[in-house]
């Protein structure tokens, strides 16, 4: 994933964000030899302590690839917390499944396969924390469907909010990129929820709802 911030800052923040952890290293290393799209350690530190602040007992992923998220949720959640790992390639379901357990988080993981969109619907119940990345185009749809199911005082985070700088560039009006603006517009006018943007990695958004 392309960095947008300058060179030295970009380094800075990795270097902020390494880690000794044998199993994110592994999930890590899969990514850059299968340019597989991850959030990175500058993202899954956010995500951990979103989750601790909140004292999440139950996030929901829409989109959780191969775990890597996951697994910075589940470390960062109770014995009886549950982390909702959604994702429509039942090859990353499987190897998400395998990380997990090598990690002894495996227990706190319900793995979905299917669309996102669908899980949550049929999912009952409100969340502590809801994390959005799936196909940029649908993130409108997303918000609509995460919008009333996150608690009061819960978040939503979103995932690629800079979208490799196209965000900001008016020339580029893709569905994709269109679709991550759309998502902005909507929930920052939501006055149930208090938005902001980190400029890290990709970008991520974090909206807490507040009424």
């Amino acid at each position: 994933m392309p960095r947008v911030l300058p060179e030295p800052v970009t380094h800075y923040l990795l270097e902020l964000a390494k880690h000794d952890d044998p199993i994110l290293n592994e999930m890590e290393a899969l990514a850059t030899e299968k340019n597989f799209p991850i959030v990175g350690p500058e993202c899954g530190r956010v995500l951990h302590q979103v989750a601790v602040m909140t004292g999440a007992k139950r996030v929901f992923e829409m989109g959780s690839g191969y775990g890597y998220s996951t697994l910075w949720f589940a470390r960062a959640m109770p014995a009886d917390g549950r982390v909702f790992h959604t994702d429509g390639d039942p090859a990353n379901t499987a190897r998400a499944m395998e990380f997990l357990k090598r990690a002894g988080q495996d227990s706190k993981v319900a793995f979905k396969t299917g669309d996102a969109r669908e899980v949550i619907e049929r999912t009952p119940g409100e969340f502590d924390v809801i994390f959005i990345d799936i196909d940029k185009h649908q993130y409108p749809g997303a918000y609509e469907l995460a919008k009333g199911r996150v608690r009061v005082g819960g978040a939503i985070l979103i995932h690629n909010t800079l979208w490799s700088g196209k965000i900001a560039d008016p020339s580029v009006t893709d569905k994709d990129t269109e679709g991550i603006r759309e998502y902005m517009r909507r929930i920052w006018a939501d006055k149930n929820f208090v938005s902001s943007f980190l400029p890290m990695h990709d970008g991520l958004g974090m909206s807490v709802r507040v009424r």
